[in-house]
């Protein structure tokens, strides 16, 4: 047989036989079974996150040694709202709370920025190579669930160190109420804020997982349920403008939270105008039932779009939504503690 009669019956075979694309674009036989690689893909992922666990340890150890120090030093914003918080040494597990949760912010915008990249268009040059860069991806958002969780499990901590007019049982039920039933906690901003921290932890999980059982629930239902982890981000973004005290007042650690977003609305916009799937882009309206998603894509284009020019009117502006820093401080404790 000539080399051309192999080549077109090669051919032939491929297009006639029974294959079907997976979720990374790879042709897999139908009629061979996929090894169950949701579990191996998920240990191995856990073991490749361990490097980028540990720095984000590392980063919340230099983030509570740096509130700790500005506590002590009378700078801390946290004492400017509640003053009775003033000793490091008593409020230590509310300190590594907010350590926890800036080093999530920052993981997740890393996690977010890296997706974003990944699913628009095609850069030129890549540092890294496209696997590579997946696999941060992958590993990032692992790290930063369990940040999420540990920034809402030392907040409990703090909770049931503080309840000392109950016993042990109540307050750690009050605690763990307070910090993961929705709307439970009713005590000023955290009445909004705890929820929607809430509501981003329990978005987070699920879907970062959702990745390892992509092809029980085939690739085209994760693609969609995947979009929601920008809801992720924004609500982790809004719960930490409403709650932390670091970024309470109208200052530049505030701005510079906003600023950081501005990169992310571009990166979405650009995601949004310049799809990589085919299928994803807009072309002109069509009729009938395809009418109504079009108008829908193009009004998240538009939306987005405005949350850019939001952005950069706020950085113009200095108008963030801070507040007044008081010129006298608010009262000492929500109530008088027992002490032993």
């Amino acid at each position: 047989m000539s080399t051309a009669a192999a080549v077109a019956r090669a051919r032939e075979a491929l297009m006639t036989s029974d294959v079907r694309p997976d979720e990374d674009g790879a042709v897999t036989p139908s009629g061979r079974q996929r090894p169950p690689g949701d579990r191996v893909a998920l240990r191995g992922d856990l073991r490749a996150a361990l490097p980028d666990a540990t720095a984000a340890v590392t980063v919340t150890v230099l983030v509570f040694a740096l509130l700790w120090a500005r506590m002590e030093s009378g700078a801390s914003d946290t004492v400017a709202v509640m003053p009775f918080m003033d000793d490091p040494g008593t409020y230590w597990m509310y300190l590594l709370s907010q350590a926890f949760g800036w080093s999530a912010l920052l993981w997740a915008w890393g996690t977010v920025m890296l997706g974003l990249l990944l699913s628009g268009p095609r850069p030129a040059r890549l540092p890294v190579s496209r696997q590579v860069l997946e696999r941060w991806h992958r590993t990032t958002s692992l790290t930063t669930m369990a940040l999420m969780f540990a920034h809402a499990l030392m907040f409990a901590a703090e909770l049931v160190r503080y309840e000392t007019k109950a016993d042990w049982a109540e307050r750690v039920w009050a605690a763990f109420a307070d910090t993961f039933v929705p709307g439970w906690y009713d005590s000023g901003t955290g009445r909004v804020a705890i929820p929607i921290g809430q509501g981003a932890l329990y978005l987070a999980v699920p879907l970062g997982l959702l990745f390892y059982v992509r092809h029980r629930i085939g690739a085209n239902t994760w693609r969609r349920l995947h979009r929601f982890v920008i809801v992720v981000y924004v609500l982790s973004v809004w719960h930490t403008l409403l709650y932390g005290t670091n970024v309470w007042y109208g200052e530049w650690p505030r701005t510079v939270l906003w600023l950081l977003q501005l990169p992310v609305a571009l990166l979405l916009l650009l995601r949004l105008l310049r799809p990589a799937r085919r299928a994803e882009r807009l072309g002109p309206p069509g009729g009938g039932a395809a009418r109504p998603g079009w108008w829908a894509r193009a009004a998240g284009r538009v939306a987005v779009a405005a949350v850019v020019v939001g952005l950069v009117a706020v950085a113009v502006s200095g108008r963030d939504g801070g507040r007044d820093r008081p010129t006298h401080p608010p009262a000492t404790a929500p109530h008088a503690q027992e002490t032993d």
